[in-house]
């Protein structure tokens, strides 16, 4: 088995290399990695692309040539760079783009794979990045417009251990890719769960007057990952229950029945978190409605007392001449007794209807 003549550079080293070089001189954050492999053959190199395409190497025959672009954003350098396996300008186009729902289409000699991925920034924003997958007879080529390190783990798996790839073909690696994806979604779908139980936690707690923006940010999280979930369900269902592309047949098949498991087991998951949301907001607006009742009741009780004090207070205080109790010695202090007793027996009545 041939290895490098250095030692291979981890991705995430080469990101931070990258991100060190745009910091200092404004250099663009793209890079390209390479894995070929055969039956007896392992090698994995590593470039930083500037504003030429960086010399690749070429794969020997019976290679498979996996390359993964990390921020081309260039039209000219992208073209240039996958003239050599016949990508049409359509996939391309598509590649180049940011907004592309998950899909999969047939271009006879390749299988192009489009797919969204997200991530929770420190900010408690749901953030989404589009990830390209080519797969071929003998090469398969990822992108990425951020360096994520969304497949980092699985080139440093391969550079330690390349025995359980070396034998598989395209579709295997494709799978692996794919499997990755959809792994991330469970990292993103247990973020999401963690903010749903502080929340449900915090629920009746005063003192979180932004609460209900915080469940309909959440509601809107779990529209938008439902969004991508089910056409990557349909894209899945294609390639392991249908076998509609003929790159996907025979074993490749069985591991992506197990990717379409985990999508189906990934939805499920989501849609009791989202139903867990929407209760969430009810029982919100029922409980803000139940203390505005309460606070009205305390205000109608208060009112109701002091209704027949205002209506003494106004008889007395009329300036009429003949009114006896204005001449008794002690008139002021019945009056002020009566007005007392008043207000013990609505305290007593209120009370034993539960009113207070």
């Amino acid at each position: 088995m041939s290895k490098p003549a250095n030692p291979v550079e981890t991705t995430d080293n080469l990101q931070d290399q990258t991100m060190q070089r745009s910091n200092t001189d404004n250099a663009p954050r793209s890079a390209i990695h390479q894995t070929l492999y055969s039956a007896d053959t392992f090698v994995q190199h590593d470039y930083l692309a500037g504003k030429n395409l960086p010399d690749i190497a070429h794969p020997q025959e019976g290679q498979i040539n996996w390359l993964h672009f990390v921020g081309i954003n260039d039209v000219v350098l992208l073209k240039h760079a996958l003239e050599p396996y016949g990508i049409h300008e359509l996939v391309i186009e598509d590649i180049l783009s940011r907004k592309q729902r998950p899909k999969i289409e047939d271009y006879g000699n390749y299988v192009f794979t489009a797919a969204q991925v997200y991530h929770y920034t420190s900010t408690g924003k749901l953030h989404s990045d589009q990830v390209y997958v080519i797969i071929g007879k003998d090469f398969v080529l990822s992108f990425q417009q951020k360096p994520l390190g969304l497949f980092s783990h699985l080139r440093r798996q391969m550079h330690e251990n390349p025995h359980n790839i070396l034998n598989k073909n395209t579709a295997f690696l494709a799978y692996c890719l794919l499997d990755r994806i959809v792994d991330d979604y469970f990292i993103v779908l247990e973020s999401y769960n963690n903010r749903v139980e502080v929340i449900d936690k915090s629920l009746f707690k005063n003192e979180n007057s932004d609460i209900l923006s915080k469940i309909h940010r959440l509601k809107r999280d779990a529209v938008r990952l439902r969004r991508t979930l089910l056409p990557l369900r349909d894209v899945f269902y294609q390639l392991a229950v249908r076998g509609d592309f003929a790159i996907f047949k025979g074993e490749s098949t069985v591991y992506l029945r197990d990717v379409y498991d985990h999508n189906m087991q990934l939805i499920e998951s989501l849609d009791a978190s989202r139903d867990m949301v929407l209760s969430m907001m009810d029982i919100y607006l029922s409980f803000q409605s139940n203390r505005m009742n309460q606070q009205m009741r305390v205000l109608t009780v208060i009112t109701i007392i002091f209704m027949p004090l205002t209506v003494i207070t106004g008889i007395y205080g009329m300036n009429f001449d003949n009114m006896p109790e204005l001449h008794w010695h002690y008139g002021y202090f019945m009056v002020l007794g009566m007005m007392l007793c008043i207000i013990i027996g609505l305290l007593i009545f209120f009370s034993r209807r539960k009113w207070l």
